[in-house]
């Protein structure tokens, strides 16, 4: 009888929760089901009193599926809101929050502000969405509020420009999964953006260039097309910023500083440590002009910035800060002088005084500024906040400083980068940075304490947009990943309930229809992982979807519906190619995935290393270097491990003493990205992991001529352990892009044979 009464109520449930699974994004932080449901009405009133600027746009979202109209409490309405009862000062301080009671009645809002009523619309909007079909929605009573104060999108409109009517759609997606920061990056090398009146040359030279890079980086091809003039007037702006508030978003300019300013330096070319002339790089990357700290260049910034203060009534203004070269600065005269004059340490030191020079300004009207964590260089202003985006360390030395942070690492929040298979997506600045990936990212380091903790303000993504020609692609490589920021900044996240935040996005793939959007469907298409095996590797394939639908061939044909069903991860013992598809009742439902195998006596061997890849490039961790898989120079996505200023040792256990006479890898030349070609390698071997005998040496030379394709005799070699040494180049030197910072070594397969 137990055992029946259990089982009643296990089905029961599952039937109430599947029945009331609610498709919200991002989810709350409580909701509780009550008795009962409302019942949409076609005609649905709404309350008189209702803000009037926040409820129209209810309506507009939800368009003609409704009829609306405006009446008194007493008369039926359908939406009402209402103040939380008897606010405390801490409810007040929080103008986000808000409840939501659902009854046979109608829809009651609580808010103490605008804003808040405004959040609460965005989840009202949704529900009404997931069951308009049904016609009744279930009784619920839902207690919200976000976690993180800065919940945040940027657009670069610089390396590509976005109209007007552009940037307002992306504030409306912004505004639909509860944002409430859109980042405006406004200047660059290879365009200035913004009309600023005082200095008319800005956008009549720097807005414009001569022609644009196509193609993956290493390419080094242009499209031979003039590209601009494009800005923004200062009508536009302010359109677009009057746009943003009446969604409760506010909008940060960035105006870049001291580098990346040659668009600017092509109108001025007085402020910069060279005569020039200067033109806006049609190139992407890093350049050495930037601006020169001289007290002309500051008149210059404030003029600029009193503008641009104007236009924008947001608390912080940000100004760069990051990708300096101080290759200028080292050779001009003003600026060592300057060094010496203010017992400065170096040009970091130098870098340091700029900004505060700018945040002194910036300040005495009453704003903030923000920069990217390399404004930590010499010294962090005393008001300025960060934002981190080379890691986390940036921001874990700023609250660790008492210093408002802004985490945006670009290993879980470059949306520039894959999303998918970089075989079967368009082409990505680099980097691998799937859904799963962004919902996996907790925005406050666990190195934190309670007290440290309480300055990260909260979480941004950023799209660059080098690779980003339409605003069909900047849609495309938003959705759906920025879903999963959405909740990641609202704090409900559960990284380990993935799938069924994935079963939410699928549903809201619908709106995404509805609304013309161009998203990717990458979550539909094949995974694959590659994992230890006892005679090699195994290569395991995934999907959103039925399992029971991946259909695979090793044979290098394109998968069928009558190919092999995958059931078990593919063994992986010699050369070979796997192509893989999802196939619903015999139709094809996803991009073909191909993975080529090139096995060797060191694939699947366990493997140690000294020093650890970058965030930004550490998919895989070592075993990457031992999986089979040969990187692809254009696609530093899945393939690559990437190591910023150090070594790469590697230590391979074959298990049992292995003879072999030859051992290869690939270091990539990419300088544009700021990856150079090893300096050195260095090959040992070892039958006890402790004492180690140097059997093969190479030098720069033989590394530059092989372009870092290395395939090395090393003699009849017998021994259990092999180590490889691979040497960074160390600093960047001067005439290259990123000089005097520290250079990136990419690294691909270790074999041996």
């Amino acid at each position: 009888m137990i055992r029946s009464i259990l089982l009643f109520f296990i089905l029961f449930s599952n039937a109430f929760f599947s029945q009331h699974r609610l498709n919200l994004i991002p989810y709350p932080q409580k909701v509780e089901f009550l008795k009962g449901e409302f019942s949409i009405p076609e005609n649905f009133k709404l309350d008189e009193n209702l803000p009037k600027q926040e409820t129209e746009y209810f309506k507009k979202r939800l368009g003609s599926s409704f009829i609306f109209s405006y009446g008194k409490k007493d008369e039926g309405v359908h939406l009402v809101n209402s103040l939380f009862p008897a606010p405390s000062k801490e409810d007040l301080q929080k103008k986000e929050k808000y409840s939501i009671e659902i009854s046979s009645g109608g829809i009651i809002i609580w808010s103490n502000t605008k804003e808040g009523y405004f959040r609460a619309l965005q989840t009202v909007i949704q529900l009404m969405e997931q069951y308009k079909a049904g016609k009744k929605i279930p009784a619920m009573k839902i207690e919200d509020e976000p976690r993180f104060a800065w919940r945040g999108m940027h657009l670069d409109v610089c390396r590509h420009f976005f109209t007007v009517e552009e940037v307002k759609q992306y504030i409306d997606y912004l505004a639909m999964y509860k944002l409430n920061t859109f980042h405006w990056h406004l200047t660059d090398d290879q365009g200035w953006r913004i009309e600023i009146k005082k200095y008319p040359k800005l956008t009549q030279t720097g807005s414009k260039r001569k022609e644009s890079m196509i193609g993956a980086y290493v390419d080094d091809t242009y499209d031979g097309k003039p590209y601009g003039p494009f800005f923004y007037t200062q009508e536009q702006i302010k359109e677009v910023v009057k746009y943003a508030r009446e969604r409760h978003i506010t909008v940060v300019p960035e105006i870049e500083m001291p580098g990346h300013a040659l668009a600017a330096l092509s109108a001025y070319p007085e402020l910069a440590c060279t005569k020039g002339p200067f033109e806006p790089a049609a190139k992407w990357g890093v350049f050495d002009d930037v601006f020169c700290p001289k007290e002309e260049t500051f008149t210059f910034l404030e003029n600029v910035l009193a503008e641009v203060m104007v236009l924008f009534p947001s608390q912080y203004i940000h100004i760069g800060g990051d990708e300096c070269p101080k290759t200028r600065w080292k050779e001009c005269a003003h600026c060592q002088a300057l060094i010496k004059k203010h017992n400065l340490k170096d040009e970091h030191g130098l870098q340091s005084y700029f900004i505060h020079r700018v945040e002194k300004y910036v300040n005495s009207k009453g704003r903030k500024i923000i920069g990217w964590d390399e404004i930590l260089e010499g010294g962090l202003a005393p008001n300025a906040a960060v934002m981190s985006w080379t890691g986390i360390k940036g921001g874990v030395e700023a609250a660790k400083s008492n210093h408002f942070a802004v985490m945006t690492p670009g290993s879980y929040c470059y949306f520039d980068h894959y999303q998918g298979d970089p075989q079967t997506e368009p082409n990505a600045f680099g980097g691998f940075t799937p859904l799963d990936k962004v919902y996996s990212y907790h925005p406050v380091p666990e190195e934190l304490n309670a007290e440290q903790s309480k300055y990260i303000l909260g979480v941004q993504a950023n799209l660059w947009t080098e690779y980003i020609l339409d605003f069909k692609q900047v849609q495309y490589m938003i959705f759906p990943r920025l879903f999963a920021l959405s909740e990641v900044g609202w704090g409900t996240s559960k990284p380990e309930n993935y799938k069924e935040f994935e079963n939410r996005v699928v549903q809201h793939f619908k709106i995404l229809d509805k609304m013309n959007i161009n998203y990717a469907k990458s979550i539909y298409n094949i995974s694959g992982k590659v994992i230890p095996d006892p005679k090699g590797v195994s290569y395991e394939l995934s999907t959103s979807q039925n399992p029971d639908g991946i259909k695979f061939t090793i044979d290098g044909s394109e998968p069928k519906p009558n190919s092999p069903t995958y059931q078990n991860p593919i063994p992986v013992s010699k050369a070979l190619t796997v192509k893989s598809a999802y196939f619903e009742h015999g139709e094809l439902k996803s991009a073909v995935s191909s993975q080529d195998f090139s096995t060797s006596k060191t694939t699947g061997k366990k493997i140690t290393l000294e020093h650890q890849p970058g965030e930004n490039y550490a998919f895989g961790g070592a075993f990457t270097l031992v999986d089979g898989i040969i990187g692809n120079v254009k696609q530093l996505g899945k393939t690559w491990l990437g190591f910023q200023g150090t070594d790469v040792v590697a230590t391979i256990d074959f298990g049992q003493n292995t003879q072999f006479s030859e051992v290869y890898f690939n270091t990539l030349d990419n300088k544009g990205s700021w990856i150079h070609l090893a300096k050195s390698a260095q090959i040992f071997i070892s039958d006890d992991n402790k004492n180690f005998k140097l059997i093969k040496e190479i030098g720069k030379e033989e590394i530059q001529s092989s372009k870092g394709k290395l395939n090395l005799k090393v003699g009849n070699q017998n021994s259990k352990y092999i180590r490889i040494k691979i040497e960074n180049a160390g600093v960047i030197p001067a005439g290259n892009p990123g000089a005097d910072s520290k250079a990136w070594l990419f690294v691909d397969e270790i074999g041996a044979k």
